[in-house]
């Protein structure tokens, strides 16, 4: 699976090397509420669900938006660590990347306006098996670091702009 990765990747380095104009790409996510705080997500051609436990209103039917953010994070970190370690030719037997994110539901709730409503805090552990020498590892894990994207996103600022559309149910029929 390591050399399908390293072939993938190598063939898009080389493409971008020729056509740096083909490095930009976008990505689309449509959410839609459902019953209750239930939400319905489609990605490309994935569908996947978000709710709330019981102590926020929901049924506890699937992980909230908070929680896939730190699976984002960890899903991230290992899809990275296997492709650097494809490229540069590094055996991983296993990665496991452990997340975890201290939140204070008061800014969330509107309680407390110097309370932020998100994370506060979020730390991750990642595990790694592997026969190679700690110091290859050490390097690996910092250059995994540097270029895992959803890390960049949740540590650095990134421009968010919203619109507000609507629409009336009259509008929606015919």
């Amino acid at each position: 699976m390591s050399e399908f990765v390293k072939q993938s990747l190598g063939s898009l380095i080389q493409e971008l090397k020729k056509d740096a104009d083909k490095a930009q790409v976008s990505f689309e996510a449509t959410s839609v509420l459902e019953e209750g705080v239930s939400v319905k997500s489609t990605v490309r051609q994935f569908e996947f669900k978000f709710d709330e436990p019981e102590l926020l209103g929901g049924k506890d039917a699937a992980p909230n938006p908070v929680e896939y953010v730190l699976a984002s994070l960890g899903s991230c970190q290992a899809i990275v660590y296997r492709a650097l370690a494809s490229l540069k030719g590094i055996q991983l037997d296993s990665v496991t990347v452990k997340t975890k994110g201290d939140l204070n539901l008061q800014g969330f709730l509107g309680l407390d306006s110097t309370v932020r409503p998100g994370y506060e805090k979020i730390e991750f552990e990642t595990i790694i098996v592997s026969d190679e020498s700690p110091e290859k590892l050490e390097r690996l894990a910092q250059q995994v670091d540097a270029i895992c994207p959803v890390l960049d996103i949740i540590s650095n600022p990134v421009k968010v702009q919203g619109k507000l559309t609507i629409q009336s149910k009259h509008e929606l029929v015919g």
